[in-house]
């Protein structure tokens, strides 16, 4: 198990470096092969109506006039090690990982990651425990009564829950049961720390509104799973043997139906938990996907980058979780030491 756990956080550290290589090379290299000067490449750290001395200390600063390779080391050299961003005669420190400093906000990417992480965590980890729940037990219901008035309903239901856009039932949602109804008030972020109740009420609407996109997903992937399963002779098997009917479903056919939503659960979660963009717009939440979002609009491109950085980092760290609950969900897998 050690060192299995061992080989997948190598993987892992692999192919965060790949992704940060990729992404140094959309960002910094790719504009250049598109002809943008380094004057050009500056312009888009220095914020709107730059002047041509900006310009040129934007240059020099990030050495965007030196070879690619010395770009990209120096790039790393700021993640593992920190860096130091001037401006005037002002020496400001950015500690490591240094994700960059956004001259939007004029604060360092990773300082204001982490104050809007919460907004994005509670969203996430919320909407999955609802997601994954209703998902997996309408699926397990509709394979179990297929054909029948539920199986049509739900299956129409997760239908529509799939075609609509996350925009509309959000905005659908916020018109019916804020304003119209007057059943939950309007989303206002609390801390979890400091007001529970008053976090929960908040979050409520939008953990709904993106659960019912995933769920939908989920309760007809688990229907299908179920109904391949139920169809193996194994099942057959342990039905002619006596077993209870809840037994049969619970302990036989549904672990085995899991094993491929345990697989799309891990990469979900992943790339929510790197920012629920349209959620967050919708509901006026200031998490990591809002302040991406904003960051496009204003070209603030270390923002953009450091997004793209940390949502890599939960999509490897949700897959490796996943790889190690196989084993739980499924006896039939067995990791090798």
């Amino acid at each position: 198990m050690l060192n299995y756990i061992l080989r997948r956080l190598g993987a892992g550290l692999l192919l965060l470096a790949v992704v940060t290589a990729v992404t140094f090379w959309i960002f910094y290299v790719l504009p250049k092969w598109a002809g943008v000067t380094p004057r050009g490449m500056a312009a888009m750290y220095v914020g709107k109506a730059p002047t041509p001395e900006a310009l040129d200390a934007t240059v020099e600063r990030l050495g965007l006039d030196q070879p690619v390779i010395v770009q990209f080391f120096d790039f790393i050299r700021s993640l593992v090690f920190g860096d130091q961003f001037q401006f005037g005669r002002e020496t400001v420190e950015c500690a490591a990982p240094c994700l960059g400093y956004s001259f939007t906000t004029n604060s360092p990417v990773l300082e204001q990651l982490l104050a809007r992480l919460p907004i994005t965590v509670s969203l996430a980890l919320g909407a999955a425990v609802i997601w994954l729940i209703g998902g997996v037990a309408v699926g397990v219901l509709s394979a179990v009564k297929r054909g029948s008035v539920f199986d049509r309903l739900a299956m129409g239901t997760a239908l529509v829950g799939v075609s609509l856009p996350i925009y509309f039932t959000g905005l659908l949602a916020l018109a019916f049961i804020v304003h119209e109804w007057k059943v939950l008030p309007v989303p206002r972020y609390a801390p979890l720390t400091e007001n529970p109740g008053a976090w929960f009420t908040a979050m409520l609407l939008p953990w709904i509104t993106l659960a019912f996109l995933h769920a939908a997903q989920y309760a007809r992937q688990t229907r299908a799973g179920m109904l391949e399963v139920l169809s193996e002779d194994y099942i057959r098997t342990a039905r002619a043997k006596g077993l209870s009917e809840r037994k049969v479903i619970f302990k036989h056919a549904l672990r085995p139906a899991l094993t491929p939503i345990l697989t799309i659960f891990g990469l979900d979660l992943g790339l929510v938990l790197g920012g629920a963009i349209l959620t967050e717009k919708v509901f006026s939440l200031k998490g990591v996907g809002a302040y991406a979002i904003d960051a496009i609009i204003g070209k603030d491109l270390p923002v953009v980058l450091g997004v793209t950085l940390l949502g890599a980092v939960f999509i490897v760290v949700c897959n490796l979780v996943v790889d190690l609950l196989y084993p739980l969900v499924d006896p039939r897998v067995r990791i090798a030491g």
